[in-house]
């Protein structure tokens, strides 16, 4: 492994007070001098990112953050790249690791029955179980599991809302059903789980490490996810393998693109897709395609 870079994607939810937050994100900041690249997201709920490096120092500064939170579990994600996936280290302290909006939920105190990839396969088939895909509707655009039901979500804040004025009606007022959920790496699924806990529903599942997880424990002759899994970094997509996938971004408006959808009549790369093409004015799409120019001019030198 010594010519790629280690990726390990992680959260934790677990109480840290304001100066803790504030003493952790001066400490680990100072990893990015050492060639650390990624993106951690601080507060007090927790934490959350994925972090890029050679192997050495990732264990370095994961090990920070494993003393620190005293060993709990950080839902740890691995895979590796031959390229770094992040420009910088980015450190940010916010009111929530991953937001939702709500403030009466602890699913630090209290979430759904976790869920390894292999029982997951089971409660796929199982036909008293409702499956919900909690990710943005372009990250499910890429892939899902059969049968799971998409909230259409352009983000995760819209989550309580369409549980509001969907979530009878899915169950049929049965308060016992079992709901699973599942995300890209674990914590919007937890986080969903709390909050369905406190409508009363007690049969919650989630899938524990999410689809990265379930990428990494089942091979892919059982894997019953079909497509590519969207990523928060330079590589958009990755398969099942935890390659990096055939998706990419649109400079314009930034959704991920198929190799299909850059075939279309009316892609520009750098500039616009079939996604954008009515989004913007003609001094947008100008100042797009000059910024495309010098992007080319400058890998041409």
């Amino acid at each position: 492994m010594n010519d790629t870079y280690k990726i390990v994607s992680l959260y934790c939810f677990s109480r840290i007070s304001e100066k803790k937050l504030s003493n952790l994100r001066d400490k680990l900041e100072k990893f990015e001098g050492k060639g650390l690249t990624g993106l951690l997201i601080l507060a007090q709920e927790g934490l959350n990112g994925t972090i890029c490096g050679r192997e050495t120092i990732v264990d370095i500064f994961h090990r920070e953050i494993k003393i620190f939170l005293k060993d709990q579990d950080l839902n740890e994600k691995i895979s590796f790249s031959e390229k770094k996936i992040f420009k910088k280290l980015k450190i940010k302290i916010k009111a929530e690791i991953v937001t939702m909006g709500i403030n009466d939920i602890s699913p630090e105190i209290k979430s759904g029955i976790y869920v390894d990839s292999e029982q997951w396969n089971n409660l796929l088939t199982d036909e008293k179980t409702i499956v919900i895909d909690t990710r943005n509707h372009y990250e499910v655009s890429l892939g899902s599991f059969d049968n799971a039901i998409n909230p259409n979500l352009k983000n995760f804040r819209e989550f309580p809302d369409w549980l509001d004025k969907n979530l009878k009606k899915i169950t049929n007022n049965n308060e016992n059903i079992n709901i699973a959920m599942f995300c890209t790496g674990g914590i919007r699924c937890e986080k969903a789980t709390s909050l369905l806990l406190e409508k009363g529903y007690q049969n919650t599942y989630h899938l524990k490490g999410g689809i990265l997880k379930y990428f990494e424990d089942i091979p892919s002759n059982r894997n019953k996810y079909k497509g590519e899994c969207y990523v928060f970094d330079e590589r958009v997509s990755v398969d099942n393998n935890l390659k990096k996938g055939s998706y990419s971004i649109c400079h314009a408006c930034g959704m991920p693109l198929s190799v299909e959808d850059k075939k279309k009549l009316h892609y520009i790369e750098g500039v616009q897709c079939h996604l954008c093409i009515d989004k913007f004015s003609d001094a947008d799409r100008a100042r797009f395609a000059e910024r495309q120019k010098q992007i080319e001019d400058k890998i041409e030198q």
